[in-house]
């Protein structure tokens, strides 16, 4: 007889305590594709400029649920009625929001898979769960797709007030240590209420509001677009790239099984197979620093010096502009390398490139947030704000990156 205690706690650094509610959230997050998110960092290579962040998508996904039991009381305290199946249906749906994220989160969507985004891996992660935990999966995926005529249960997941953002803002300040992003999540929680189907906040939250928005656009530029973690990253896709393109010429590699499967194959949307998923669950950060450690010693240029760079952190010179980059400064790093190094324009742009990032802390088209008056009406948040700057924020700022050698390779 299984008498296993399910009803375990966790000792969260952010939020303290965190228990867990029931037996389903415990078999998921015993099971391998979740514990997967040991081992894949919550910020890709931004522990390169930020030496705490290496906090992992297992400690967000935990943060996230706690956020969400957290709104799930306070909005039945308002009377908002949450059955317990639909209690249950968000908490997985949260728990599980991140679980198709590949190694170093985002920069693999660019890299080893194609035309697939991490969420569209989650729901296949968690369709291939419910299959396994006979369909007690079903509700949580519904929200999770938005397919629920319940709209304020998927903006608790997914909207610009959802419990991951709550999360990550307040969890990315703690371990980088940049205050800015300090976000008071749980008096955000306490604002919540419920109009017509829809999440809204209470007039006294709008401060929390404007201080939230704020935060999170504060900490893209400072954190998130970091130029030297951009310049990491780009380096990163880039590695991938070359990998791939040598595999392709009939060159042998080292690397794991899994990071080699992916770059055999060029894995689309429409090619992501049960097997390709589980080989999927299979690869983490472990597989990339150890393949950039053994392709520090490759015989080509290429690969070994971008491998090289990476696990050394002897990164490129960027410099971020507010116009882009002209062509002809990108071709005079460019043939200055050619002829130092005696390599192909192909060879010398992976050093040498250009790219444009970009900073909307809110979106007012698709994403509204309202707040809710004492008299019942509802105004968008940047209607309802005497913050000048909220509109402000509602407008994405394009820049301009160049990365080139600092010097000699």
């Amino acid at each position: 007889m299984n008498t296993k205690n399910k009803l375990k706690i966790f000792n969260d650094p952010i939020y303290g305590f965190i228990t867990i509610p029931n037996s389903l959230i415990f078999d998921l997050i015993e099971h391998k594709y979740f514990q997967r998110l040991r081992r894949i960092t919550q910020m890709g290579l931004s522990y390169l400029v930020y030496p705490g962040a290496h906090h992992t998508r297992f400690h967000h996904a935990l943060g996230s649920m706690y956020l969400m039991q957290k709104a799930i009381r306070i909005l039945r305290f308002k009377g908002v009625t949450i059955s317990e199946e639909e209690e249950n249906a968000l908490l997985v749906a949260i728990l599980l929001h991140d679980i198709g994220h590949g190694p170093f989160s985002h920069a693999m969507e660019h890299s080893i898979v194609n035309g697939i985004s991490h969420e569209e891996i989650s729901v296949l992660f968690m369709e291939k769960l419910n299959e396994e935990f006979n369909g007690s999966l079903t509700l949580a995926i519904k929200i999770f797709k938005g397919d629920y005529h319940r709209k304020f249960l998927y903006q608790l997941v997914s909207s610009q007030l959802d419990m991951d953002r709550a999360d990550y803002l307040k969890r990315d300040s703690f371990y980088t240590g940049v205050a800015e992003g300090n976000v008071n999540s749980e008096r955000l929680i306490t604002m919540l209420n419920v109009v017509d189907e829809e999440l809204v906040i209470e007039e006294k939250g709008i401060y929390s509001i404007e201080k939230f928005l704020t935060a999170r656009r504060l900490m893209y530029w400072q954190v998130y677009l970091h130029k030297t973690g951009l310049a990491a990253e780009q380096l990163l896709i880039r590695t991938l790239k070359r990998a791939n393109e040598l595999i392709k010429s009939g060159h042998n590699l080292t690397a794991s099984k899994p990071l080699m499967y992916f770059l055999n194959n060029d894995i689309t949307k429409d090619l992501f197979t049960d097997e390709s998923l589980e080989i999927f669950s299979k690869l983490d950060d472990y597989d990339i620093i150890s393949a950039l450690k053994e392709w520090q010693n490759h015989e080509d240029f290429v690969l070994s010096n971008l491998s090289e760079m990476i696990v050394n952190r002897e990164l490129l010179s960027i410099k971020i502009k507010n116009k882009p980059v002209k062509t002809n400064k990108l071709n005079k790093h460019i043939e200055s390398l050619k002829n130092t190094y005696n390599i192909s324009t192909n060879e010398a742009e992976y050093f040498v490139f250009g790219g444009e990032i970009s900073n909307q802390a809110y979106q007012r088209k698709s994403q509204q947030i309202n707040i809710l008056y004492k008299t019942g009406k509802v105004v968008e948040v940047a209607k309802a704000s005497d913050y000048l700057n909220l509109k402000a924020l509602a407008k994405p700022v394009t820049k301009y990156y160049i990365c080139y050698p600092k010097s000699k390779l």
